[in-house]
Parts: structure tokens; C-alpha cells; sequence
């Protein structure tokens, strides 16, 4: 654009949670997490003193509750994508808040975290990069050994159960689930870290990642009587498992439907889908996801996978104050990757590729803010595009999906496969 913005400053150091902030933000986070009766089962962090890295699975906005109730009085920096700064960046630095552009390699971030653990707090990241989709574990980037040794503290998971079901990304009501549970585990001591190698720590965090909330909701026998419980399920279940076809699903009540061939399912209060006319293909709604990958898998082996040109609406965020409209264009996803071209509002071309081997996941949105739609999200260094497909058939849920398994066929394809659950 001719118009250039103020980009965030990335590069700025960590700021130390204020003092007056540390019991604020306690407080503002207690309610929530009382209310949901959270359990914390503690695994070797009894007594545990920062510095230490945690890492934190990621379901909802009640993970960052729950973690921060976790380690009151103890001091910590987040690592936060920059559209959790729009309007309230000073406020976001002040309580400790680190800026990242999802996605992207950035050494910057490995410079600030070192500088929190020098400041002896609490170095909190969430690796999945994004809320999961079904409840179930997101890939994780395979630079996380090697941050776990070159930071050289006590490295900690903190996995929650419960908030997923509670307030699924797909439909954001609070279903009022208890008690919740998070299980804070000791993963490594430093003496321990020196002598794993880097493999050996990745392997140990995705085992210590897995979990699956719908699962613990079955296990817990927790209802969620909520009446709207499978709206927005489509958004993640597009693929019809009945006829195959996509981007026909629906969703109303406790209902799926697909409006190609007519079958609904009904979600129970125990998270279970059940076929209405006495055939289920997939009770376990993460079952029926996967079904999806594999399907995705198939055509991204066969070379097929293409979205085909889709026209888009993108917007910028360069910074924190708000979004800016860069313009209209055309986005493609294909074997190639994203290709996203257009015009901005000043007349002048825009575009933006990211690669296959660029990019292991992405991040998308349903109804972005409920008023902008469905949505990807793609970044550079320096900026960041929400993308908006409209006037076509598509499901960024396939999008999110093929993304990773172009990634690892990549790979694959060069001799460098990734171990399950990681890229």
C-alpha cells in the first residue's frame, strides 16, 4: 500500500510482570478456574522455583487462566500471537506478554525467552501454535529439544483436560464442564537435559502432549446439557462420512446434517455422535476428523490436492492498533503451497507465497470476531494476513489439514520424515 504502517516492534525485550500486575492478573483468573473446579495433579513440580520452561497444551482461553493460577506467586512471560495485543498492547508487554507471528521461524523469540530465564521467571509457550480443532493433540515444532537444551532450566508440562468440551474453538459457550483437571509434570531436570539428546527430549514431549477431551469427558461421564452443543461441529466435520461429500455438512441443536444425502447425527450430552438412521460411522468425533486427514493424505500422495483459485478478501495487521484492508485478490492452496495475489485499495499488487517446505501447520478461524467468516492465517516476519475466501466452495479445516500433510509427504519425498507428531 502507499499508506506504509507501523510495524510492532518484535524485537522488543521482555518486559517482568509489574508488581502491582502479578496479583491482578491472579485475580482476574481465580474466578474462572474456581468455577470450573480445576484440579492440578502435580508430577515432581511440588516446590518447583523458576527460572523453568512450560509448555502448555492449547484448547481454549482458560488454558492461560489455569497455567497462570498454577504458578502464582511465580512471575512468567507469555509467548502471544499479535492479533491477542490488538487494543491492549502496553497492557499485554506490562503482564508479560511476548509478541509472535504464528508459524514463522524467528530466532528473536529464542533471544527473548533466553532473556526470561536469565530474569529467573517462568518462560510460558504453547507449542501447538493454535486452539485445537477436535480436542486432540496439534503437531509440534521439532526446534523444541533444541530450545529445551540451549535454555538448560527445568522444562514442565502443563496439559489441561476439560477446556475443549467446555468451549470447543468451533462454538465458543461456556458448557459450565467440572472440575476440569491439568496435569503439571516435571519433564526434565537441567543435569537431565545434558545428557538427552535432542530426539530423545522430542520424543518424551509429544508422549507427554497426548490427550484427548472428548475421550476424558466419556472416562469422567461429564455431561454438557448445553442445548447448541454440536453448532459449529461442520465447521471441523466437513467431509460427510456417510456419501463423502464436502463442504455440505451443517449443524443445528444437537444436530449434524449434510444437505447432500440427507443423514443427521445426534451429539449427546457425553460428547458421543450417534447416526439417526441407526448407522453410526464414527461415534468419536476425533475418530471422524482423522478419517478426514487421511483423506487429504490420499490426494496430496496422488499430486491431486488443489483448491483451485478462490477469490479472497485480505486483511492486514501489521501492528497491534487494528486491522487494515489490504484489498481483494485470489487465493490458492495447492502442492505448492499458498499463493495469495490481489490489488490493494490504492491500486497497487499485493501477494504472498508460502511454500510447502515453509510452512509445517497453519492457523485458521471460524467466524473470525463472528462477523468476518471463515479465515487463514498467514505471516511473514513483519506482517500478518487474515485471509477470507468468499463466493466458493471450501473448508479451512481441509486447508489446515493438507498444509500439514503437504509438510510431512515434503519431507517424506526428500528422505527427512518427521517421527509422529512433529514437524
Amino acid at each position: 500500500m502507499k499508506k506504509e504502517f507501523k510495524r510492532f516492534d518484535m524485537k522488543a525485550p521482555p518486559v517482568r510482570t509489574k508488581w502491582y500486575l502479578r496479583p491482578l492478573t491472579y485475580i482476574l483468573c481465580a474466578p474462572d478456574v474456581k468455577r470450573h473446579g480445576l484440579k492440578i495433579t502435580k508430577n515432581g513440580t511440588e516446590g518447583l522455583k523458576p527460572p523453568y520452561l512450560m509448555l502448555c497444551n492449547h484448547n481454549a482461553f482458560m488454558d492461560f487462566k489455569a497455567a497462570t493460577c498454577a504458578i502464582f506467586p511465580a512471575r512468567a512471560n507469555y509467548v502471544v500471537a499479535i492479533d491477542g495485543f490488538i487494543h491492549r498492547e502496553r497492557l499485554l508487554r506490562n503482564v508479560g506478554g511476548i509478541c509472535k507471528r504464528k508459524f514463522t521461524n524467528d530466532i528473536t523469540l529464542v533471544k527473548q525467552l533466553a532473556e526470561v530465564v536469565k530474569n529467573g521467571d517462568v518462560a510460558m509457550v504453547y507449542p501447538e501454535a493454535r486452539y485445537s480443532l477436535c480436542g486432540t493433540t496439534a503437531v509440534l515444532p521439532s526446534s523444541l529439544g533444541r530450545l529445551c537444551k540451549m535454555l538448560n532450566v527445568p522444562v514442565v508440562t502443563f496439559i489441561c483436560h476439560g477446556h475443549h468440551v467446555n468451549s470447543p474453538f468451533w462454538n465458543l459457550h461456556d458448557r459450565g464442564v467440572k472440575p476440569t483437571e491439568a496435569e503439571f509434570t516435571l519433564l526434565y531436570t537441567p543435569d537431565e537435559l545434558k545428557t538427552a539428546s535432542v530426539d530423545e527430549i522430542n520424543a518424551k514431549l509429544v508422549e507427554a502432549f497426548q490427550y484427548d477431551d472428548f475421550a476424558w469427558q466419556k472416562e469422567r461421564g461429564i455431561k454438557t446439557p448445553y442445548k447448541g452443543r454440536a453448532e459449529g461441529l461442520h465447521k471441523v466435520l466437513y467431509q460427510c462420512a456417510a456419501c463423502g461429500k464436502e463442504y455440505r455438512m451443517t449443524s443445528e441443536g444437537a444436530k449434524l446434517i449434510c444437505n447432500s444425502c440427507g443423514k443427521s447425527w445426534t451429539m449427546s450430552e457425553l460428547g458421543e455422535l450417534s447416526g439417526d438412521d441407526g448407522v453410526t460411522e464414527f461415534s468419536h468425533i476425533p475418530d471422524w476428523y482423522e478419517w478426514e486427514r487421511a483423506n487429504v493424505r490420499r490426494e496430496v500422495e496422488a499430486g491431486t490436492y488443489s483448491t483451485g483459485e478462490m477469490p479472497v478478501t485480505v486483511d492486514s495487521l501489521p501492528n497491534a492498533k487494528r486491522f487494515i484492508r489490504l484489498g481483494e485478490g485470489t487465493m490458492t492452496h495447492d502442492m505448492n503451497g499458498f499463493t495469495v495475489r490481489g490489488t490493494d485499495v490504492d491500486g497497487d499488487p499485493f501477494e504472498m507465497i508460502k511454500s510447502v517446505p515453509s510452512l509445517y501447520s497453519c492457523h485458521i478461524e471460524y467466524e473470525y470476531l463472528g462477523k468476518h467468516g471463515d479465515c487463514v492465517d498467514l505471516n511473514t516476519l513483519e506482517d500478518t494476513w487474515y485471509i477470507y475466501p468468499h463466493d466458493c466452495d471450501f473448508a479451512v479445516t481441509k486447508m489446515a489439514l493438507a498444509t500439514e500433510e503437504l509438510y510431512q509427504h515434503d519431507r517424506a519425498e526428500k528422505g527427512r520424515p518427521c517421527p509422529p507428531g512433529l514437524a
